[in-house]
C-alpha cells in the first residue's frame, strides 16, 4: 500500500474564530470564516453533524469506510486485536483566531455511561506559534461555586483561577480528561486526540454558540459538570504535564502515551510499520524499503497505513501515532 497525501478538512461554520494560519502553514488560499480547524486523517465527525469532518479520499470514499473494509492492512493485525478498526486517534491543526472558551473533555467511563461513547477525550498540544494556555485550577472548587460561575459566565472568575502558561514554539501540553483549558488567542497548534468530540463547555459569552442547549451534551449541567476536575493542581503537578522546547524523539509528558503517541523528527529517525499520521513542519523526505520515496513540503499531512511498511523520516515533522499495543 502507498501512503496517502492529505487535503485539508476543515468542518464549517465553527464556534470560535481562525483558520488563517492554518492555510498560511499549508500554503493553502484564503479561507472561509471559523474555520479553525484541520481534521487529519479524521474517521471521527463532529458531534451531531455526521459525515462533518471525516476525512474522505481522493475517490470519494470515506476512510473510516476504508478502514472498515480492510483494518489489518490500514492498523496492522496487533492494533486490529486490540481495537478492532478503530484508529484510537485523530490529529488536528488548530488556529485559535480567538481565545478559545473554558472547557472540559470527560474520560473514557463517563463518556460510555452517558452518552455510549467509545472513548473519552484526552488530548495533547505541540505549539507552532507562541502564545498563553491556561490549564487546570490553582485552587478547589466545590459543585455549587463551579455552577454559579457558569450560570453567572463569570470567565474572568474562571480564568483566574486557572494556571496560566506561556508557551512557545517546540513546547508540548497534555490535557488529561477533566481538566479546565483554554487555547489562547493566536496560538497555532497541532493537537493529537482520542477520536471523539466531546466537550463541556463553561464558557460561551462571546461565541458563535448556545452554551444553555450545546455546552453539557445533552444531559444538562448538573450531570455534565460532574466530568470536570475539581480539585486544585500544584505547580509542580502542571509542570509535569508541560515538556518545553522539544527537539527530537518522544514529547509529550508521561501518561499521554496510553492514548496517543507523537513524536518530533527533526533530522533522521526510522519508524516501524503501523498507522502514523505526518504533519511535515519544514521539508520532509519519506522512504520505504521499497525504496519509494515522498517529498513533503512544510504543511504537509500525510496518512501511512501499516502495509506500507517501515519508514525513514528525514526533515522536520511531526509523526502521531495510536497507543502501542
Amino acid at each position: 500500500m502507498e501512503p496517502v497525501l492529505l487535503s485539508s478538512n476543515q468542518p464549517p461554520g465553527r464556534f470560535y474564530r481562525g483558520g488563517r494560519r492554518i492555510a498560511d502553514f499549508r500554503g493553502d488560499r484564503t479561507p472561509p470564516p471559523n474555520t479553525p480547524e484541520d481534521w487529519v486523517g479524521s474517521t471521527t465527525s463532529v458531534r451531531g453533524e455526521s459525515p462533518t469532518g471525516m476525512t474522505r479520499l481522493a475517490d470519494g470514499r470515506l476512510l473510516s469506510d476504508v478502514i472498515r473494509d480492510s483494518p489489518s492492512d490500514w492498523l496492522g493485525p496487533a492494533h486490529v486485536a486490540s481495537y478492532g478498526d478503530d484508529t484510537m486517534l485523530l490529529v488536528k491543526l488548530l488556529d485559535a483566531g480567538q481565545r478559545l472558551p473554558i472547557h472540559a473533555h470527560p474520560d473514557g467511563t463517563f463518556a460510555a455511561d452517558h452518552l455510549s461513547a467509545a472513548h473519552g477525550k484526552a488530548e495533547a498540544w505541540y505549539i507552532l506559534t507562541p502564545g498563553t494556555v491556561h490549564l487546570g485550577l490553582t485552587r478547589a472548587v466545590d459543585a455549587a461555586e463551579l455552577r454559579q460561575m457558569v450560570e453567572a459566565q463569570d470567565s474572568s472568575a474562571l480564568l483566574n483561577l486557572m494556571h496560566e502558561i506561556p508557551v512557545r514554539p517546540g513546547d508540548t501540553v497534555f490535557v488529561p480528561t477533566g481538566v479546565l483549558h483554554a487555547i489562547g488567542s493566536g496560538i497555532l497548534l497541532v493537537e493529537v486526540q482520542e477520536p471523539e468530540d466531546l466537550s463541556i463547555l463553561l464558557e460561551w459569552d462571546g461565541f458563535d454558540l448556545d452554551g444553555v442547549r450545546d455546552g453539557h451534551l445533552g444531559l444538562g449541567f448538573d450531570v455534565a459538570l460532574t466530568a470536570v476536575e475539581t480539585r486544585a493542581r500544584t505547580e509542580d503537578d502542571i509542570r509535569a504535564l508541560v515538556r518545553r522546547d522539544v527537539s527530537s524523539g518522544p514529547t509529550l509528558a508521561s501518561g499521554a502515551e496510553h492514548y496517543f503517541r507523537l513524536d518530533r523528527v527533526d533530522g533522521r529517525a526510522t519508524f516501524p510499520a503501523g498507522f502514523s499520521l505526518i504533519v511535515a513542519l519544514e521539508p520532509a523526505e519519506l522512504e520505504f524499503a521499497s525504496e519509494a520515496r515522498h517529498s513533503l513540503r512544510p504543511g504537509t499531512t500525510m496518512l501511512v497505513p501499516f502495509a506500507a511498511g517501515p519508514f525513514d523520516l528525514a526533515g522536520s515533522a511531526l509523526v502521531a501515532r495510536p497507543p502501542q499495543v
